[in-house]
C-alpha cells in the first residue's frame, strides 16, 4: 500500500534527461504555451545527426514539391530518350541503300531521331511525374494506386491522339506497366 510520502507533490518539477541538456516539464510547457519557441531548430536529432535548420527545411520542401518532380522527370526523360534515340539510329534502315549516304546525312538523321525521341520520352515523363503528384496530393497517400492511375491518365492522353480505343488501350497498358513497376520497385 502507498504511503502518503510516495505520491508526487503536483506542483513539483518532473526533469527528463541529465546533464546540460535536462528539461523540466515546467520549462516545456512555459516554451510550448508562452509562444517565444526559438525557430532555428525544428525537430531534435535523429541517429546522433544534428537537427534540420530552416534553409535544409527549405531545399526539401522544393525537392518535394510537384512542379520540381514534373521539372526532373522532364529533363531526364529528356536526356534518356535522346541516348535511346541515337541507339535505334544506329540501327540500319533496310528500306535505305546506305552505300549513297553521306556522312551529313547519317548524322542528320541520328539528330532527328534522336531529338524525336527525346520529345517524346521528356513529355511521358512530364505528363506522369505531374499526374502521380497531383494524384498523391489529393489522396494524401503514398501507395502503389497513385502511380496506377497516373500511368492510365498519361497511357489515356498519349493514346487519344490516335483515337478513343487507342486511349482506352495506352490507358490500360500504362496502368498495368506502373502497377508492375510499383510491385517490383516497393
Amino acid at each position: 500500500m502507498a504511503s502518503p510520502g510516495d505520491v508526487p507533490d503536483p506542483g513539483a518539477d518532473i526533469s527528463v534527461g541529465q546533464g546540460p541538456a535536462q528539461v523540466t516539464f515546467t520549462s516545456l510547457m512555459d516554451t510550448l504555451i508562452s509562444g517565444q519557441r526559438s525557430r532555428g531548430t525544428v525537430l531534435p536529432p535523429v541517429f546522433g545527426l544534428p537537427p534540420k535548420s530552416r534553409q535544409e527545411f527549405q531545399v526539401q520542401n522544393v525537392f518535394d514539391s510537384c512542379a520540381f518532380k514534373t521539372v526532373l522527370s522532364c529533363v531526364l526523360g529528356f536526356g534518356l530518350g535522346g541516348v535511346f534515340g541515337l541507339f535505334t539510329a544506329s540501327i540500319p534502315d533496310p528500306t535505305r541503300d546506305i552505300a549513297k549516304e553521306s556522312a551529313k546525312d547519317v548524322l542528320r538523321d541520328m539528330g532527328q531521331k534522336s531529338f524525336s525521341y527525346a520529345k517524346n520520352f521528356a513529355l511521358i515523363g512530364a505528363m506522369f511525374s505531374a499526374c502521380d503528384c497531383a494524384i498523391e496530393s489529393y489522396r494524401g497517400k503514398t501507395d502503389w494506386k497513385n502511380g496506377t492511375l497516373a500511368g492510365c491518365a498519361a497511357g489515356g492522353v498519349i493514346g487519344l491522339r490516335a483515337g478513343l480505343k487507342p486511349g482506352v488501350f495506352g490507358c490500360a497498358s500504362f496502368a498495368a506497366f506502373s502497377a508492375v513497376i510499383d510491385h517490383y520497385l516497393r
